[in-house]
């Protein structure tokens, strides 16, 4: 769905245009966050793949197995 170049601009109420500025303000805390989180350590000897327990069952060669 295009939008009309003609169509005049929206005008935002104050209230919006903080509630804007807010969430940019959490998306850029959250990128900040997660470029300097640690890197989790390496798994010795774990399962190949991956993670059999994504779903919330455990899952090994198609075969799912609820606790």
């Amino acid at each position: 769905m295009a939008e009309n170049p003609e169509a005049p601009p929206k005008v935002l109420s104050e209230a919006a245009k903080r509630a804007l500025a807010e969430a940019a303000a959490r998306r850029k805390a959250a990128d900040e966050a997660a470029a300097n989180a640690p890197t989790p350590p390496k798994e010795i000897n774990g399962p190949k793949g991956p993670e059999p327990t994504r779903y919330g069952d455990w899952e090994r060669k198609g075969i799912a197995s609820d606790f």
